[in-house]
């Protein structure tokens, strides 16, 4: 496996949503990461795919809800998000895809 392979499995895709556009407004980008990456791992990640300057990097852990899957009880993965603060004069379009 290259290490390009690996950062591209630290970072699993951009997220996209009203709440993500409007921090896009303070220079930040949110995605969906590996549940066992670390920030400065996804720091790491980020400026070497998208050749920027990371200046902090914010994580959240979304439980996984306990639903039902065909009548029968199932529980959603738990899903990991980072919100990548970025330097002044850096910026990453995520509408054109990684």
């Amino acid at each position: 496996m290259t290490e390009k392979t690996a950062l591209y499995d630290v970072i699993r895709r951009p997220i996209i949503t009203e709440k993500s556009t409007l921090v896009s407004d303070a220079n930040a980008v949110v995605f969906e990461v590996a549940i066992d990456s670390t920030k400065p791992l996804i720091k790491e990640a980020v400026e070497a795919l998208f050749n920027v300057k990371v200046k902090a990097v914010n994580t959240t852990v979304t439980k996984g809800k306990v639903k039902r899957f065909r009548g029968k009880p199932g529980r959603r993965k738990d899903v990991k998000k980072a919100y990548v603060t970025l330097e002044e004069g850096n910026m990453i379009d995520v509408t054109t895809g990684l």
